[in-house]
């Protein structure tokens, strides 16, 4: 494989020119093309060599000859004969030699290209060997690259083409039989010079080989001194980092680490000096390191700590330290796991002793956390803009705040509640003492101080019991009197927003509390007006009953705000006076409900008006936000009522059920009116089930016609509550009522699949999804009718068309509904609604089986086609699972046919696109598992074949040829 040739290059370096050329996107899109057609052509064996050889081209077309290589050998080794290895081998070690001194990139993929040929020339026997021995003693940094190379490449083999024991043998003779020898090597070498033992290529070796080297040998030799000398060498500092966490990291079995953890435990703790030296540094990312060795320490020996509370004191001190020092609060993150693994031990009754031990540093950890809690002080005098302007930065802090609330929460859990409670409660007090008398309704001195505990506050509600009688009750009268500043408001309302279930048991608190956030409705901020109505969702849920009395009053408040909020705001404030609604009586539900609905009905009616003629979109976005209030209202006021009685919210919905159809009829064209349509209706049948039935007709209707007229998957979303609130068998709904669904339901199959002869399915991805969402469901609880019925035959023959869509979620939902289909064909299918005696699945009636089985001799080839052609070339990574699950269905029902038809489907694929005798290979091993009825193992070869073809080749732009998809037609 030497390159003595250069001709044929020039194209491939023209179209890598064209690549980084500042040309149009057709030029771009035809080179892409032509590279990857000559990525995984025969003849780029021979370039890649010309251009790693050849003196003129550049770095930047080397890097990609010797990407290509990689992948040639990885994918594509087939390609040679097997004789002709021996001769690559040679031809890579020598490009290896040119390339030992760099460029590191193109060193690196060699390394690959060398690693990848060992694990899959079996013959090669003596490899750590050639390959130093033909590099030589003076390329270190290389031959450490390809030892650091070897294990992460053996360690991902699926991709190569061995069977499991080919990989496995392999594995032991290029790992496991030389472990011994490379940590020999690599200790020799980190004796040989001080430059060596200091070597980031030496430890990022080490941290590989871990995965066969036992971290005991490593610690028990001088490659650890040399690890922890290099934490003090700048250069070396990254790489000693990780390869002391990856020994850590395998020491977390402690009961059998036990030496190894106390003679690591020692040089650990020496590092602590360093936390404070590190901390006055300018070099953050120092900080993070050594932070991170003590966390990962932390939790990999978490147990031994709660085992050994004195011993591991000073580590957690450590820790805590790193957290206290970290003013740029970049590194505490790295410690957050700890502390959350640290607390699920200790708060085991067993480890009592830990637990008081360690609840000092628990209560110190929290006055650190709320410290770092505060926003920044702003450089300029603009408080506006704390973050000078960086929103990025910004939105980290805020993230960050509420991952450090997560801590705060452990911390309840090891000192209580109260004692945390009362940390907060103490600094809003001293803030309250010190700066109170200063706060004017213009400037609130140091008001990051008296935040930070309110934010703490509302971390921890979760936390409170409603019986908690120590810290609230003093508390809450002090945050209903904070001074109006925007972030001290905005917090306060969030805090109490919190504890509003607390509240519920304490009706005294109820009122200011109340007031302090309805007043919050009229602040000039707009967040916190966001707060204060998502305060009275809480206030309205949790506190329905303490408000009962106030319906009425409150309606008022609740017309006045509701036009001035944004709409996410409105369905929150609305949830909660939906929730007070709820609490009426059965005799004041109706005009309670009409009361608060009405109007906000005539907004609508009003608005959809204006839609009408309207150019843009807002009208028809307010019409579809005022729906979404009607649906809050319908998801909230469930009153129970016996089945005698009539149901006060039936009888109001079905006042409006002629404005919904209105308005569904005259916006067929607007998908966010019609969603919000169906998704009322949707809760008005999951809120009021069998009351519903009144409306059932007349509802039904409504989603036929508006899944004729508009095409929509709404209605068929809402089509599957239908069925699955009154199918056979659901209490109080009668035979005839269910038959009656069935046949709506059939109606429905029947429109959609008008539709996908009328468009592509390219034009119906939402629709296609909703259907066969819809489908799984009439499986579960109308199997017999649909399988056994006329339509089931152009369902199946319209999931063909579905599969060849690229989005994943109709593919998924069209893959699990055949899935569910096929598994009709056996004894026991995939239905939840089948339950025998004592739970177990009943047999499956031999009709229904037979039933399956003659809609899949019909059209199992042609499913077989589009599945293994979705595996090969179009179906996105999330759906080959699924699919693979379908193959496996089909040979479970008739593996003879699905065999032969995987084979016919194999023998359509474009020429040249498989290697030769694979075919024949793949489906003597299919022969050989079905024969042996080991029919998971023959799901895991199609698996490997199609991923592996899939890596190979590209889709074929002008199309699949014989396994193109036919159009789907339906004259019905």
């Amino acid at each position: 494989m030497t390159s003595g040739v250069s001709d044929g290059i020039e194209p491939v370096l023209a179209a890598l020119s064209t690549m980084q050329a500042n040309v149009d996107r057709s030029q771009k899109s035809e080179a892409h093309e032509y590279l990857e057609k000559f990525q995984k052509s025969p003849e780029a064996w021979a370039k890649t060599h010309s251009l790693l050889s050849s003196l003129k081209t550049s770095s930047e077309a080397k890097l990609f000859a010797a990407t290509t290589l990689k992948g040639k050998i990885t994918y594509d080794l087939d390609q040679l004969p097997r004789d002709s290895l021996t001769s690559l081998r040679d031809s890579v070690l020598t490009l290896l030699v040119s390339f030992r001194e760099g460029p590191r990139p193109i060193r690196t993929q060699l390394c690959v290209c060398l690693a990848n040929l060992a694990i899959q020339m079996l013959e090669w026997k003596d490899v750590l060997g050639q390959v130093g021995s033909t590099l030589g003693s003076s390329a270190g940094d290389c031959i450490l690259e390809f030892l650091k190379i070897l294990p992460e490449e053996v360690t991902e083999g699926r991709k190569i083409s061995l069977t499991e024991e080919e990989l496995t043998t392999r594995t032991k003779e290029l790992l496991e039989d030389n472990a011994a020898q490379v940590l020999g090597l690599l200790i020799q070498y980190s004796r040989s010079s001080t430059t060596a033992a200091s070597n980031p290529r030496l430890f990022e070796c080490v941290s590989s080989w871990l995965r066969e080297i036992p971290a005991t040998d490593v610690v028990n030799s001088f490659l650890f001194d040399a690890l922890i000398n290099a934490l003090s060498n700048e250069d070396s500092f990254d790489a000693a980092v990780d390869c002391l966490c990856t020994i850590l990291r395998d020491t977390r079995e402690v009961d059998e680490s036990v030496e190894t953890i106390r003679a690591i435990y020692p040089r650990i703790v020496s590092l602590q000096p360093k936390i404070a030296q590190f901390a006055q540094s300018e070099d953050l990312e120092i900080y993070k390191g050594l932070t991170r060795i003590f966390a990962e320490a932390g939790e990999a020996w978490v147990v031994m700590i709660a085992r050994f509370p004195a011993d591991f004191r000073s580590l957690v001190e450590s820790i805590l330290e790193c957290c206290g020092r970290d003013r740029d609060r970049d590194a505490i993150a790295l410690t957050f796991l700890f502390w959350y693994e640290f607390k699920q031990i200790i708060t085991l009754e067993k480890y009592k002793e830990a637990r008081d031990q360690y609840a000092e540093i628990f209560g110190r950890l929290v006055d650190i956390m709320i410290k770092h809690l505060e926003y920044p002080n702003p450089d300029s005098a603009n408080e506006g803009d704390l973050f000078d302007g960086d929103r990025e930065q910004e939105e980290r802090f805020r993230e960050f705040r509420h991952q450090m609330g997560d801590v705060l929460k452990d911390c309840c859990e090891v000192i209580t509640v109260t004692e945390c409670l009362g940390k907060a409660f103490r600094l809003i007090q001293n803030w309250i003492s010190t700066y109170g008398s200063q706060a004017t309704s213009t400037s609130v001195p140091h008001w990051q101080e008296l935040e930070a505990p309110l934010f703490s506050m509302r971390a921890m509600g979760r936390m409170v019991s409603p019986e908690e009688s120590v810290v609230l009750r003093q508390v809450i009268p002090l945050i209903v009197q904070i001074p109006d500043h925007e972030k001290l408001r905005f917090q306060a309302i969030m805090a109490l927003a919190r504890y509003t279930d607390w509240t519920a048991q304490h009706p005294d608190f109820l009122q200011p509390q109340l007031n302090f956030v309805i007043a919050g409705f009229s602040h000039s901020s707009k967040e916190v007006v966001r707060a204060a109505a998502l305060a009275f969702k809480f206030f309205g849920s949790d506190c329905r009953k303490l408000l009962e009395s106030h319906v009425t009053e409150l309606h008022p408040f609740y017309e006045s705000v509701l036009d001035s909020l944004p709409p996410v705001s409105q369905e929150e404030i609305t949830e909660g006076m939906a929730c007070i609604i709820s609490t009426q009586g059965l005799s004041k539900i109706y005009d309670t409900f009409k009361l608060y609905c009405d109007p906000v009905i005539k907004r609508m009616m009003s608005r959809a008006n204006e839609a009408k003629s309207a150019q843009d979109d807002s009208t028809r976005l307010a019409v579809a936000d005022y729906l979404q209030l009607l649906t809050v209202f319908v998801q909230n006021i469930q009153p129970y009522v016996s089945p005698q009685q009539e149901n006060p919210a039936v009888k109001y919905c079905q006042e409006i059920l002629p404005v919904l159809s209105a308005i569904a009829e005259n916006f067929t064209g607007s998908n966010p009116i019609l969603e919000r349509v169906c998704r009322c209706w949707r809760y008005m049948i999951l809120s009021y089930r069998t009351a519903i039935l009144p409306l059932l007709p007349t509802l039904a209707q409504q989603l036929a016609c508006g899944f004729e007229n508009s095409r929509q998957g709404c209605f068929l979303w809402a089509t599957d509550s239908v069925l699955r609130e009154f199918a056979a068998g659901a209490e109080f709904v009668d035979a005839a009522t269910s038959q009656a669904i069935y046949k709506f339901f059939e109606q429905q199959a029947l429109a959609f699949l008008r539709i996908m002869n009328d468009l592509p399915p390219e034009d119906l991805p939402d629709v296609i999804e909703d259907f066969f969402r819809l489908l799984i469901d009439a499986l579960i609880y109308y199997h017999q009718q649909l399988l056994l019925s006329p339509v089931c035959q152009h369902i199946l023959s319209a999931s063909l068309s579905a599969l060849t869509l690229q989005q994943e979620p109709p593919l998924i939902t069209t893959l699990h509904y055949l899935r569910d289909f096929l598994s009709y064909g056996t004894d026991h299918p995939n239905s939840s609604n089948l339950d025998g005696p004592d739970s177990q699945p009943p047999h499956n009636p031999p009709q229904i089986q037979q039933a399956v089985k003659q809609m899949v001799v019909l059209q199992g080839e042609p499913l077989v086609q589009r599945i293994l052609a979705g595996m090969m070339f179009n179906f996105p990574r999330g759906c080959l699972q699924d699919a693979s699950g379908v193959l496996l269905a089909l040979f479970e029902i008739m593996p003879q046919e699905t065999a032969v038809w995987i084979k016919g489907t194999i023998g359509m694929l474009p020429e040249g696109s498989i290697r030769a005798g694979e075919a024949d290979r793949l489906m003597n091993a299919v022969g050989m598992k079905v024969h042996g009825g080991d029919l998971r193992k023959v799901r895991v070869l199609l698996q490997d074949f199609t991923t592996s073809y899939r890596r190979r080749n590209v889709a074929p732009r002008e199309g699949l040829g014989r396994l193109e998809a036919t159009r789907f037609r339906f004259n019905g």
